[in-house]
């Protein structure tokens, strides 16, 4: 039985789902050469609109913030003019959509942004090179100075106002997968030794300053983060990562978020330092709304949510391979296998 997952929703007094299932942010790498949303993405997000919450695909803020090709930014008056057209087709279709706001730190390319310093907490390359484009090898990035990171909290909240004026419902901040904000909070990434690092408190205020300068600009009621405590990719994990998130996670609580949505591929994974898995972990600490993610099917979501593990389930690579994800599970219907080959097209 799935029927907890077709319960209203309310985030707050001004948001309100008409079920439980959210899409996943899927990075599919099919803007425009100018990171323009196009009329495919438009109809592609349109057609998934019975979620009960759509995030979009990771949207960088900045140019520098770009590690794939094609990906869509939330930095120009064309860009912008790009999202509005998916989602006004989103709401035509009766659905909700927030834009998740990205910028990837260290994992960014300079091919990507004319040969530029790639911006990181430290300088302190990951290993590996770019997916899509294996041609391209990660490179050392410059640690970023006090005013980097003023101009990038500006950058994020200026991009969250951008995507307001372009119809979004609201924003996730991606503060998880080993991007930047997420490189900030882990040990592995982050050796700075001034006020953004070297202690728990200091490692999470660029992630809080980012949080409370977009509140500031859009209201804590269309703002939401992403985090991943567990430290799996492009990331290794530390102990003393948990004293991070011990002390983050009581300041995010404080903030009334639309909801906080764990990152991690597979919520089955466990890790020593937080006592098993990621979005238990984070239950045990915050006690807003939680979205959880990672492997569910309909039906071991629908068992996670009776048992309040958490609030919301967010579905990705079904919904690729499912426009009418939504219908199927709730009419008892069979879901249609994903496979690689679906990356290749929207539909």
């Amino acid at each position: 039985m799935t029927d907890n997952l077709f319960q209203p929703f309310s985030l707050n007094d001004t948001l309100h789902l008409t079920n439980r299932i959210l899409m996943a942010p899927l990075t599919r790498c099919m803007s425009d050469d100018q990171l323009v949303p196009t009329q495919e993405m438009a109809d592609y997000y349109a057609r998934r609109a019975s979620a009960g919450l759509i995030i979009s695909e990771a949207t960088i803020i900045r140019p520098d913030g770009q590690g794939y090709p094609n990906t869509p930014g939330l930095f120009t008056p064309k860009q912008i003019i790009g999202w509005q057209r998916v989602t006004d087709a989103v709401h035509k279709n009766g659905g909700k959509i927030f834009a998740q706001l990205w910028h990837t730190g260290r994992v960014a390319h300079p091919h990507f942004f004319d040969g530029k310093a790639v911006m990181a907490p430290s300088a302190v390359a990951v290993e590996g090179n770019v997916p899509r484009m294996r041609e391209l090898t990660y490179v050392t990035p410059k640690a970023a100075s006090h005013d980097d990171i003023q101009q990038l909290i500006n950058d994020y909240s200026q991009a969250a106002a951008n995507a307001i004026d372009a119809g979004f419902d609201g924003v996730e901040i991606h503060g998880a997968n080993g991007y930047l904000i997420d490189q900030f909070l882990h040990h592995d990434s982050n050796h700075r030794i001034d006020e953004y690092g070297g202690t728990a408190k200091n490692m999470s205020r660029f992630a809080l300053e980012v949080v409370d300068s977009i509140i500031a600009r859009i209201g804590h009621t269309r703002t939401a983060l992403r985090l991943s405590p567990g430290a799996y990719f492009n990331m290794a994990g530390d102990s003393r990562d948990r004293d991070v998130f011990d002390y983050l996670l009581p300041q995010l609580e404080k903030r009334d978020l639309a909801f906080l949505h764990i990152g991690i591929f597979d919520d089955a994974m466990e890790f020593d330092y937080l006592g098993g898995r990621a979005s238990d972990y984070v239950r045990r600490h915050y006690q807003n709304t939680l979205v959880g993610v990672g492997s569910y099917t309909a039906k071991t979501a629908s068992e996670a949510i009776h048992q309040n593990r958490f609030d919301l389930i967010a579905i990705g690579r079904p919904f690729i391979a499912n426009p009418d994800y939504v219908e199927k599970v709730k009419q008892g219907k069979s879901l249609t296998a994903y496979s690689e080959e679906m990356l290749s097209t929207l539909f």
